[in-house]
């Protein structure tokens, strides 16, 4: 089974946050570091990313509002990334940042905004 559940959220990591991220990760990852890339892969895109509950458009708006009350701005900028990728236009991206700022705070927000905006030109 978790073989298994490697592969399927390998499979959707690469899809979400591209092939050469996602091979570099696990490259770039020493014998100590790998466990994390295991558990990530296994247990977030594996066991959570791969459920049919929800689309991956809407898994990726959720994960942005959350990294950004959680002030993550290495996380956000790669969900960001994710979440062009899974069709999320760039003014749904400013709306979810935009309610992030009401429930999670205004400095959180703007920080949000400044990455959103780095990513949105890189785009």
């Amino acid at each position: 089974m978790e073989d298994s559940r490697f592969e399927a959220g390998l499979a959707v990591r690469k899809a979400v946050l591209g092939k050469e991220h996602v091979e570099k990760s696990l490259a770039s990852a020493d014998p100590l570091s790998m466990e994390l890339q295991k558990l990530v892969t296994e247990y977030c895109w594996g066991s959570v990313w791969t459920r049919p509950g929800l689309e991956r458009k809407t898994r990726s708006m959720l994960n942005l509002a959350m990294l950004c009350a959680l002030n993550r701005p290495h996380e956000l900028k790669l969900h960001l990334r994710g979440a062009l990728t899974n069709g999320c236009s760039k003014e749904e991206i400013v709306e979810v940042i935009l309610q992030a700022a009401i429930y999670c705070g205004v400095p959180a927000a703007i920080d949000a905004m400044r990455t959103a905006k780095e990513v949105f030109s890189e785009a």
